[in-house]
């Protein structure tokens, strides 16, 4: 009987643990790989990163997040344009709303562009311009498809950390 009893709370006792880690991994944070070039130098393709989901249910989304877009795929790139913006670049520099910013992670070698983001929308652009699939080519990107934040290298272990 005590066998049984004990065997009753392990079995209890994982399940409630594999519980724990789905819902853990399914509403808050789940592993993300890169995948291609877009992001040099701040991500490499093949990093694994840890996806940030609940904290853009409760907070703003932030110029200069690295944010994880599903479109067909899932892509990874970083949020330069807000709702609203005007989003030019000019002789390799970035300006937002007419003021120059600058961009301490970025290739800036682009082509000259400008263009109003939609309310309700973002403008995302890879680190990596001269490769990078971006809003310059899919348009700017609806609120609803950006499913999170993602800031946490996780693997290679010698890129463990937090990215800006």
């Amino acid at each position: 009987m005590e066998k049984t009893k004990n065997y009753i709370k392990e079995t209890i006792s994982i399940v409630i643990m594999l519980i724990a880690i789905w819902l853990f991994k399914a509403y808050i944070a789940s592993p993300i790989k890169v995948n291609g070039d877009s992001m040099n130098d701040t991500l490499y393709d093949k990093d694994i990163m840890i996806l940030d989901e609940i904290s853009y249910k409760f907070n703003d989304i932030k110029r200069f997040d690295i944010v994880v877009v599903k479109r067909n795929q899932y892509l990874i790139k970083r949020i330069i344009g807000l709702p609203g913006d005007v989003v030019e670049y000019k002789d390799n520099t970035l300006y937002i709303n007419g003021k120059e910013l600058e961009e301490k992670f970025a290739h800036k070698q682009t082509n000259d562009f400008k263009v109003k983001v939609p309310e309700g929308h973002y403008f995302v652009l890879g680190d990596n311009r001269t490769n990078s699939s971006d809003s310059r080519i899919i348009g700017s990107i609806p609120r609803d498809e950006i499913i999170g934040k993602a800031e946490l290298i996780i693997f290679p272990f010698n890129r463990f950390g937090i990215v800006e």
